[in-house]
């Protein structure tokens, strides 16, 4: 039988036996684990080369900024404004979204009613505020994850400034945008460095991060931002009686705080909530103007929404004891992983929209297996492109993402009190 042996450079040096105790197993198990993945990580996204989105077709181009494809082409002939990076010697166009990005100003630029149109920031002094879109539920496997990024991405394709912060210890949306924990040298700041109560609390701008992906910034997430959970009941618990809803307030909004100091840069945060209901999520819905709710077409899933939802209530309730509470533009609900096909899905998906009405979004995302292999390589639909995947099963769910995105952005516009939604 092996002998038990230590750990060494983050590594077990042999393999341990039975009689090692559950936490030095569990250690060695995830420095081998870490170790592996990092080196996975870095031969499939080199840290020096960084992650690059990949380039656009004229056709891809056109219909992102909302003009033909052959003006577009017109536009290239005609060396009027912003070029594509890439000319294939038979004169294929392909545009990058920071030259898509550029086209954009340069319509706008161009004047008249349609300026907004082709690049859609909000507008402070007309009263259009910052929207903070939390997504949550804590039924693990909701779509969560899958929905906070790729609305991040669509908005972001569509023009806004997009800021994305991954509340969830567990980091996924922060891999999917890039952001290498194991590889990269700033790993340990992350949007909990900026909530923090102590005096190693630093200013929000610090840990936000550029992406590989055109106008979308990122506050990733690590495992201590757990500590959190632990530390705001430490701090309320250490202010007195009477200074209980100033403290919750303060413990409550740090999170709305931190956004408002970088708010004038963005025009849509994306809040990736964890999979329960403690002071993380509940600091997102105190900041948040919007709320989206994914549930999976299974009775078990809806069932325990109804329980999220009585808990949501009584957060809630506690917030505005504090001095505040939620101030949401709309709150959605969002069939995930739907599959059309399937009888006992179809009638709880009409169970649930019988019940709240315009309150389902009326786009569900399908369940595809597309989407599951772009996160084998810690990427996404918007990122990979149609040749990478059986061509029906891609159109399919890009159609599906793409509508919810487009139904989400007409939330926020309405919000904003335009009509061009």
């Amino acid at each position: 039988m092996p002998q038990a042996g230590y750990l060494m450079n983050g590594r077990p040096d042999v393999w341990f036996d039975e009689t090692v105790p559950v936490d030095v197993q569990t250690a060695a198990d995830a420095a081998l684990l870490s170790g592996q993945l990092s080196g996975i990580w870095q031969r499939l996204f080199s840290p020096a080369g960084r992650r690059r989105l990949r380039t656009f077709s004229s056709g891809e181009a056109a219909r992102l900024i909302g003009v033909s494809d052959g003006y577009l082409r017109q536009l290239s002939l005609s060396g009027d404004g912003p070029q594509p990076s890439n000319i294939s010697q038979t004169g294929r166009r392909g545009y990058t979204l920071d030259d898509i990005n550029a086209l954009r100003v340069h319509l706008a630029a161009q004047g008249g009613a349609k300026a907004r149109y082709y690049l859609p920031h909000r507008n402070a002094r007309a009263g259009e505020h910052l929207q903070v879109l939390a997504v949550t539920n804590f039924k693990s496997g909701s779509g969560k994850t899958t929905t906070a990024t790729h609305l991040a991405q669509y908005l972001a394709l569509h023009g806004y400034r997009v800021l994305a912060i991954d509340l969830d210890p567990q980091a996924s949306m922060s891999a999917l945008l890039g952001h290498q924990a194991d590889a990269d040298p700033n790993a340990n700041a992350s949007i909990y460095s900026a909530i923090r109560y102590d005096e190693e609390q630093v200013p929000f701008g610090s840990v936000i991060h550029k992406t590989h992906f055109p106008g979308i910034d990122l506050s990733p997430s690590s495992l201590e931002l757990q500590e959190f959970e632990h530390a705001t009941p430490r701090n309320l618990a250490m202010r007195h009686a009477d200074m209980e809803s100033a403290a919750g307030e303060r413990s409550f909004g740090r999170i709305q705080t931190a956004i408002a100091m970088v708010g004038d840069d963005y025009d849509v945060v994306v809040l990736d909530c964890p999979p329960q209901l403690g002071f993380l999520t509940l600091s997102a819905l105190y900041a948040a103007t919007g709320v989206i709710v994914p549930v999976n077409p299974q009775m078990l899933d809806v069932a325990s929404m109804s329980q999220f939802l009585y808990m949501i209530s009584d957060l809630m309730s506690v917030a505005r004891k504090a001095g505040g509470g939620p101030n949401f533009s709309f709150l959605r609900y969002l069939i995930t992983q739907y599959e059309p096909t399937d009888g006992v899905q179809t009638q709880i998906a009409a169970f649930l929209r019988a019940q709240f009405g315009e309150r389902v979004l009326t786009a569900p995302t399908v369940k595809s297996a597309a989407i599951s292999e772009a996160a084998l390589v810690r990427q996404t639909l918007y990122e990979l492109g149609r040749d990478n995947f059986q061509r029906n099963a891609y159109d399919r769910a890009m159609e599906s993402l793409t509508t919810v995105g487009a139904e989400i952005e007409g939330l926020i516009k309405a919000a904003w009190g335009r009509t061009d939604r």
